[in-house]
């Protein structure tokens, strides 16, 4: 609350439309009462319901007439308002993917007011006269103190060469006074710390994207640059730009375990590390880093896509590393992409965006052809390294022996690659040890109660696993179903099988499994990584988290076991991730001094993916990927949008997709949007309405689901349509749900 009345009296009678950080759109109004002082993004408590809760201002307006039955704000909190920017993008967010605002509120304040109180560290300096009694001790006391700097009493002890029984005795005379430990969120970042020595097409585009970074405009690059050429060396001088301009910047990375060879680099270039954002940072450190960001303390910022709503206070430049990664979208409460918003985040706050990847998205190489975006390419790796030999191993025609997935043609090649005392990295896009688990006797497979989906062997701890709503179980010895003992088989490989028959053929080999299953978390993944990178590991054997973006100076030899999984879907994106995935992680070989091989297990080697990644022709199979995507409507050329309705029972939840459906083409005409009839062809500025039909994973966590997908030209007024359906269409009871997820990147 304010003590200022001149501040008080200018609100009087004044109205206050407050947003609250639950499942609502509106933002309620409240009367401001005399003595509180208030703008826009400043965070109040008022009552709701008959709860106090905590709200934003989102705008304030004088009161009409008749408005005094209005409740009133009950006070202002203490923290660091909202700016328009961020708001701004509240509502933007919340419009494009139609969300309620204050869940899009929820993700943006949450962090702010989840840590317990901060205690400050308390220290000790000089605050008085010299002591009425001198001794050697307190004089070496006095002269470490010397300039009035806060000390840990501690470190002022050692310094000293005393105990903290002296310090205690000058503290009692006044002689030293204890302070707060001043506690920096962020130690300052020098853009001048250690300029690299760049090669001439790293130079040129980092020129260029330092022009960017000091415009203070809204612009967009793409940096595309082959594994290894060295992109992040060339951002990372944008980034000191911004930091000349004394500006902010957030740069996105889609694993956590990207984070700690990023930050290692970081601070060779700057002296310092950037903050650092995501799951595994604290309650009470999130709170501390909002608080830094709001204030501008915290220059740059590396995190998850969460850190894109973070309240920052001059934002000039969003980096936004391995661009084309699946991870970037949230597929649960606020469904969004955090590529696209921080494009839109970039345009509000007038700031350089610049995406970076070896294989970029399809959606932002046309947009990069089309002249929206500017394209930056570094063609070669740095200091002129060769790129990896790729090969097919045709596992029609070389297959391993029963029950094993490691070909003799790439068991030849992990032996000579050990003997040269290099590393090898097995990949194979596959959790556990097996995907399903079956009984011999009677055909029982094990399957999870809560969702459609078989449960998923994990040797390594003992139990068979959901991988879509956690359900864990023992693994039994018995078959539940007949009782039959050792019954029971493993049917296809994981990475923990693999490890096991890598064991076998190599038992003097030392072997790490690199998985997310795995307890220890965050800082388990990045010790292990750093552990790969010092050479403590022969064979390193993981999933996809291995594809992106590490550096392991000693890997020469990377094996694809099953390049064929990600075909298998209906995504119509298939064919483009398998290629990023697999240029990716064929891209980790030979990176440093070695020689860099990749043999890539298919059934299908003559897949129009698989030459590409043999032949090197990426631009071939993006112009057709390009033209299927044209010819379809699909994104980039089109839009779509899935609407999963879910339930307690298939019934209702059938029953209201289908109920949706018939609202939509019972719509009347729009301006806005054409309809194609049901069951007919759409023209070409129409919107198809597909479905609904069962989800290809039916059931989720005891939830029966059916989708909705409509197709829409980029003329059309999508949302528009979806909202004018849901409004003509039943309201959902009985425990139906409806899920709108704009541009969907799953299709299950």
């Amino acid at each position: 609350m304010t003590d200022d009345p001149a501040k008080a009296g200018a609100q009087a009678g004044t109205i206050a439309d407050v947003l609250m950080p639950v499942a609502l759109d509106t933002a309620y109004s409240y009367a401001v009462p005399p003595g509180i002082a208030l703008e826009p993004g400043a965070f109040v408590e008022a009552p709701l319901g008959p709860r106090m809760a905590l709200g934003v201002v989102w705008a304030l307006r004088p009161a009409p007439q008749g408005a005094s039955n209005l409740k009133s704000i009950e006070t202002r909190v203490d923290a660091a308002p909202l700016n328009q920017h961020l708001r701004d993008f509240i509502d933007w967010v919340a419009r494009w993917s139609m969300s309620a605002r204050g869940m899009v509120l929820r993700m943006a304040i949450r962090a702010a007011f989840q840590g317990a109180p901060e205690v400050a560290r308390a220290g000790v300096r000089l605050a008085g006269p010299a002591p009425r009694r001198m001794t050697p001790a307190r004089a070496r006391v006095l002269a470490a103190a010397e300039g009035g700097a806060i000390l840990v009493k501690a470190a002022l002890a050692k310094a000293a060469a005393c105990s903290a029984s002296v310090i205690d005795g000058l503290i009692h005379e006044g002689v030293l006074e204890t302070a707060a430990l001043p506690e920096p969120v962020a130690p300052r970042n020098d853009p001048h710390f250690n300029p690299p020595a760049l090669s001439a097409s790293q130079a040129e585009a980092a020129a260029r994207l330092r022009e960017s970074a000091q415009a203070a405009a809204f612009s967009v690059t793409l940096l595309e640059g082959v594994t290894g050429s060295g992109k992040t060396e060339v951002y990372l001088e944008a980034i000191a730009a911004a930091l000349e301009s004394r500006r902010q910047t957030l740069v996105l990375m889609p694993e956590i375990a990207l984070t700690a060879q990023f930050v290692e680099r970081f601070k060779a270039r700057f002296g310092a590390a950037p903050v650092e954002w995501h799951s595994g940072v604290s309650p009470r450190n999130r709170a501390r880093i909002w608080s830094a960001v709001a204030s501008g303390e915290a220059e740059i910022v590396i995190g998850a896509r969460s850190a894109l709503f973070l309240p920052f206070k001059a934002l000039g430049l969003i980096i936004v590393d391995e661009e084309h990664d699946a991870a970037y979208k949230q597929e649960d409460g606020v469904i969004y992409h955090a590529r696209d918003m921080a494009v839109v985040r970039a345009r509000i706050e007038d700031a350089a965006v610049v995406l970076v990847s070896a294989t970029p998205s399809l959606e932002t190489r046309v947009n990069a052809e089309s002249g929206r975006y500017a394209r930056l390419s570094l063609d070669g790796r740095f200091e002129g390294r060769a790129m990896p030999a790729i090969e097919a191993v045709d596992m029609r025609l070389a297959a391993p022996g029963r029950g094993k997935w490691i070909s003799p043609r790439l068991v030849a090649a992990l032996t000579e690659t050990l003997a040269r005392g290099e590393q090898a990295l097995l990949f194979l896009n596959r959790r556990g040890y097996a995907p399903l688990t079956l009984c011999r006797a009677c055909g029982h497979r094990f399957q999870c109660p809560n969702c459609t989906a078989w449960l998923v062997e994990h040797r390594f701890r003992k139990a068979i696993v959901c991988h879509h709503c956690g359900h864990v179980e023992r693994r039994p010895d018995l078959c539940p179903n007949c009782e039959a003992p050792d019954s029971l088989m493993a049917c296809g490989p994981g990475i923990e099988r693999l490890a096991e028959e890598a064991g076998a053929l190599f038992p003097d080999a030392r072997i790490m499994v690199l998985s997310s299953d795995l307890p220890g978390g965050a800082e388990r993944l990045r010790a292990e990584f750093e552990a790969v990178a010092r050479g403590e590991w022969d064979i390193v054997i993981g999933t996809q988290m291995v594809a992106k973006g590490h550096n392991f100076p000693l890997l020469s030899l990377v094996g694809v076991i099953d390049a064929d999984i990600g075909l298998t879907s209906g995504d119509p994106r298939a064919a483009e991730r398998t290629f990023q995935l697999l240029q990716q992680v064929t891209g980790r070989a030979g990176r440093f001094g070695t020689t860099g091989r990749a043999l890539v297990q298919s059934f299908q080697p003559e897949h129009p993916v698989m030459r590409a990644i043999l032949s090197g022709d990426a631009e071939r199979f993006y112009k057709a990927e390009t033209e299927q995507r044209r010819l379809a409507g699909l994104p980039p050329f089109g839009r779509l949008a899935a609407l999963i309705i879910s339930g307690n029972d298939s019934a209702s939840a059938e029953v209201f997709a289908r109920a949706l459906a018939r609202a939509a083409y019972e719509l009347p005409p729009s301006p806005l949007w054409s309809l194609a009839p049901a069951g007919g062809l759409p023209g070409e500025n129409d919107i198809a309405l597909l479905g609904p039909a069962e989800a290809p994973i039916a059931v989720i966590r005891g939830r029966h689901r059916f989708r909705l997908l409509a197709r829409a030209p980029r003329s059309a007024d999508l949302q528009a349509f979806i909202r004018a359906t849901l409004a003509a269409g039943p309201k959902p009871r009985g425990g139906v749900k409806v899920a709108i997820d704009i541009d969907p990147q799953s299709f299950l």
